[in-house]
């Protein structure tokens, strides 16, 4: 008779259900694993037979297969251990176990342990909402508890999840999942979670009033933001200060961010805080967006999912990179093609660059000269093209620094500002940024008045607009209008979102 319970192997950075079957049948006594194991788990075998024999269970003299299913898609990690061990010690259970799921590793004496792909993976499958109830090693209950709507069930060693199999009827999960301890409110049914505390705050930031409006325009409709100015006058300040004061996550993706910390072996800690990856310029191309020759891994721009992407340095950024770049900003996601892997990752994030004027960095300051001749200016800033120019949304040039320059709001200020402008577009039946809305939602949404759209026809006729451009500059008004809590655009928020075009 099959039995069959699940598991679980990676696809990219997704988890793929793994059905792990097995038959017990009369023959010569083998033991085989088939299904495109890999050699971590064709030497699960070994773990298996030990852990069984040592806890005075005899193994059975019978031809024993394993299958992993699908047999299409190559299966990795130690955390099939237990599944394994599982199917043939309840051969003669008549229990339906199809829908458990099981994860552990064996240690040689049937202990069971920890693995460093699990919980990443139980993320995944929760976010796919494809899990119900799971037997996990019990040193792992305390960070998995972080984890919404799965039944875990902890187990010490092999006969503990055998009992526990069992009696499957009658067990009772070991833990009540977490409830996220951070400010809440709820928007039609769904509950966002906002951090208010904050590390690190715009009153560190000294004048620059152009450049904090633009990013927390920025920050409230997720714009990409360009900020050019000379060394030292506040672009890196700016840019850390941005992800304390963005919008507030979902619960959903708390655990998406989660996920992603946990593949770059970083302890998740489940606060509604968005990730900031900042790669330095010397980077290579697939350290950025991810590769590999045999299994494709995920790079920084998938990782800033949901988040921050800061270039600092801009133009130093290889043109492979920086040209590259032109996808993920574009279509919020990133497609690596190997020959022995083809991944797409999802890669909605805020991207913020800064520059310096000129290769000085003087060109804009009155007290120091510029030593930079205009063939070096045109082709330091001739290293961005305009494609990609086109994709950022907010161009500022940074204001001189003057020592009379003072702190005038707060990040907390600004954070109310754009929790209401989030407030403002769920309940308007936006499902995305104002940044990210599709063609035919901005007809719907980023709606004009009369004087608005005279204005942004003149300035099509005199700059030349482009498509892309235009409906740019409609997304930024939108945003602009929202935080004056307006519901048409009018003429003096168009004025504004033109005011922050590249010149």
């Amino acid at each position: 008779m099959m039995k069959r319970v699940s598991c679980a192997t990676y696809e990219g950075i997704e988890a793929k259900v793994v059905h792990v079957e097995s038959t017990l049948t009369k023959g010569l006594p083998s033991f085989s694993v088939v299904g495109m194991a890999s050699a971590s788990i064709t030497e699960a075998k070994e773990r298996v037979k030990s852990a069984l024999l040592s806890n005075e269970f005899s193994f059975p003299p019978k031809r024993i297969t394993i299958n992993l299913a699908p047999s299409d898609v190559k299966k990795e990690g130690s955390q099939f251990d237990l599944s394994i061990a599982l199917l043939i010690a309840l051969d003669y259970v008549q229990d339906d176990l199809s829908e458990w799921f099981v994860f552990g590793e064996l240690g040689l004496d049937g202990a069971v342990k920890e693995n460093m792909q699990l919980y990443p993976l139980l993320l995944s499958l929760a976010n796919q909402k494809i899990i119900k109830k799971t037997v996990v090693p019990y040193e792992s209950l305390e960070k998995l508890s972080n984890i919404p709507n799965i039944e875990f069930y902890g187990v010490k060693t092999l006969n503990e999840a055998i009992e526990l199999l069992k009696n499957s009827a009658e067990a009772m999960p070991n833990v009540t999942n977490k409830k996220i301890e951070y400010p809440t409110y709820d928007i039609a049914g769904e509950e966002y979670y906002f951090d208010d505390r904050y590390i690190e705050d715009f009153l560190d930031v000294k004048g620059q009033e152009v450049a904090k409006r633009a990013a927390l325009i920025s920050a409230a409709g997720f714009h990409n933001i360009l900020l050019e100015g000379s060394p030292g006058c506040g672009k890196s300040m700016i840019a850390q200060r941005l992800r304390y004061i963005l919008p507030p996550l979902s619960g959903d993706e708390i655990l998406e961010i989660a996920k992603l910390d946990a593949l770059e072996a970083i302890e998740p800690e489940f606060k509604p805080l968005r990730s900031y990856r900042a790669p330095h310029h010397s980077s290579t191309t697939a350290s950025v967006f991810g590769g590999g020759s045999h299994k494709a891994k995920i790079g920084e721009v998938g990782l800033a999912h949901r988040g921050i992407l800061f270039f600092d340095e801009l133009p130093h950024f290889s043109k492979i990179i920086l040209e590259a770049l032109r996808e993920p900003l574009q279509d919020n996601k990133i497609r690596i093609s190997r020959v022995n892997a083809k991944v797409e990752y999802p890669s909605d994030f805020l991207f913020v660059g800064a520059m310096n004027p000129c290769p000085c960095g003087n060109l804009l300051n009155a007290q120091k000269e510029c030593r930079c001749s205009e063939l070096d200016v045109h082709r330091y800033k001739n290293r961005l093209s305009d494609p990609f120019l086109e994709r950022i949304d907010l161009c500022v040039v940074m204001q001189q620094i003057n020592p009379n320059d003072k702190a005038t709001i707060s990040s907390r200020d600004m954070h109310k500002q754009v929790i209401e402008v989030h407030k403002r577009v769920k309940l308007r039946g936006q499902k995305s940024f104002t940044a990210k809305l599709s063609d035919t939602e901005i007809d719907k949404f980023c709606v004009l008045s009369t004087e608005a759209k005279d204005i942004l026809d003149m300035a099509v006729h005199k700059f030349a607009l482009s498509f892309r451009s235009i409906k740019k500059i409609q997304k930024v008004a939108r945003t602009i209008a929202d935080l004056r809590a307006g519901d048409v655009i009018e003429k003096g928020d168009i004025l504004e979102a033109l005011s922050y075009r590249r010149r």
